[in-house]
């Protein structure tokens, strides 16, 4: 693994970092990424990149990660330490959509 990160301590890290489940982050990128009109028609139903990674690794074991799934991993937590535990309604909206509900944190 690169960037002086070894896979145990990235996953460690992660999970602090990600304090929602799949299921609530699941359905919380689901709500966000429906309008007054439905689901856009894409095939990603407009659910932000990084929110579906996070989702894939959270249905991951450790052994099982992917370099693209250790990138996730980094910038989750990259995100989080960045933008720490703002609870305004937009800092709480982007932190909730990789999995970390800093009311909870």
């Amino acid at each position: 693994m690169t960037e002086g990160f070894d896979t145990n301590a990235l996953w460690n890290e992660f999970h602090r970092a990600v304090n929602m489940n799949s299921e609530e982050l699941r359905g919380y990128l689901l709500a966000e990424a429906s309008d007054e009109e439905g689901f856009p028609p894409d095939p990603d139903m407009g659910i932000d990149e990084l929110g579906r990674g996070v989702l894939h690794v959270l249905s991951k074991r450790k052994g099982d990660l992917t370099k693209t799934d250790l990138d996730v991993m980094r910038q989750v937590i990259e995100l989080v330490e960045t933008m720490g535990d703002r609870t305004d309604d937009d800092s709480r909206r982007e932190l909730m959509s990789v999995g970390h509900d800093p009311l909870r944190a």
